[in-house]
């Protein structure tokens, strides 16, 4: 067989795709900061007249509870208006941007670019929107793959995408000062609050629509959660392997038009970490071939189109011993005549 004849591993993006990739990243950017800083401001800031005199108090959720500042002061006056200003002016740009990402979405989805599932999306978007993305979460399932496609400039061919479940990892050493004391727990439940730990399972939080997400951690960094967060992580060896290297932060679009951003670990560790789980017998039978054809696509995607990422023999003398057969044999069934789609 020809060179010509042998397909590659990525289906390269086209120009119109690739302007409207730099786009949404661009104009998700903008509409994220300005829901960062409507969430640090107070939920609501109200003037309550006691007992004849005026107290300033700052609303913490629908129902009205809060707290008082104090009486009616020069002080509180001037902090009631800034409050007024500044939430006003998030909230023109917050919509301002969101008009405009949304019309890029729906191009978005027209163009036939990689999607994400739904309720994936709309968990990475409050995790992004409470600082906890790529700080202290980090997205390692199969929802990483529409990341990787971005990354690679093309669709990966032959990667299985479709999946009914959201795995994110617990990557902080610890939390940081003025995190709440269950950032994660606090964070699913305000994107649905029918989230429950499964009892079985205390990595894992199902809603009622059945949707399960599981979080996992490496040794080194799972004792960095607080004891209050749920679903609680049972630290695994293996997920030390998706620490290293550089993660990748795209931003994509879910099925159901939404935009979120996914930071994923270095594809080259993700990809080796999948085949090496397609060797384990204590992994389901049924997940088993689709992390080997996940893991074998990516890493051929790395090899072909992201020279960002060397797949060279300075990347393969970190490996762990447990990762270097799944190397060698991934470098053993690469055809070497055929260059990488950089040169």
């Amino acid at each position: 067989m020809s060179d010509a004849a042998t397909p590659g591993a990525v289906v390269p993006f086209s120009e119109e795709q690739l302007r409207l990739l730099v786009n949404l990243e661009q104009q998700y950017e903008v509409w994220i900061e300005a829901e960062r800083r409507l969430f640090a401001l107070p939920y609501g800031l109200k003037w309550k007249r006691i007992s004849g005199r005026d107290y300033l108090y700052a609303v913490t959720d629908r129902v009205g509870n809060g707290r008082s500042l104090g009486p009616r002061s020069a002080e509180n006056e001037a902090a009631y208006e800034t409050y007024r200003r500044d939430k006003a002016e998030a909230a023109e740009r917050r919509d301002l941007s969101a008009a405009r990402l949304a019309e890029t979405a729906r191009l978005y989805r027209a163009l036939r670019l990689p999607l994400l599932a739904s309720e994936a999306a709309r968990i990475l978007r409050e995790a992004d929107r409470r600082q906890l993305l790529g700080t202290h979460l980090m997205v390692i399932g199969t929802n990483a793959m529409p990341a990787y496609a971005v990354e690679a400039g093309g669709l990966i061919r032959g990667a299985p995408e479709e999946t009914e479940d959201f795995d994110m990892a617990w990557i902080a050493r610890q939390s940081e000062d003025g995190d709440p004391a269950a950032p994660v727990w606090t964070m699913l439940k305000a994107v649905d609050p029918t989230y429950t730990v499964n009892t079985e399972r205390s990595f894992q939080a199902r809603n009622a629509a059945a949707y399960e997400v599981e979080i996992l951690a490496a040794p080194s960094r799972a004792a960095g959660m607080a004891r209050t967060d749920r679903p609680r992580p049972t630290p695994l060896e293996e997920q030390e392997w998706l620490l290293p290297g550089r993660p990748v932060t795209r931003t994509v679009v879910a099925r159901d038009g939404s935009p979120a951003r996914i930071v994923a670990p270095d594809p080259r560790w993700f990809a080796l970490h999948k085949l090496w789980m397609s060797a384990q017998a204590k992994r389901n039978p049924l997940k088993r071939p689709k992390d080997a054809k996940q893991g074998t696509a990516l890493l051929d995607a790395v090899a072909e189109a992201m020279p960002q990422f060397p797949v060279d023999a300075a990347f393969a003398a970190e490996l762990p011993d447990e990762l270097v057969p799944h190397y060698a044999a991934w470098k053993s069934r690469r055809p070497e005549r055929v260059p990488p789609r950089w040169q």
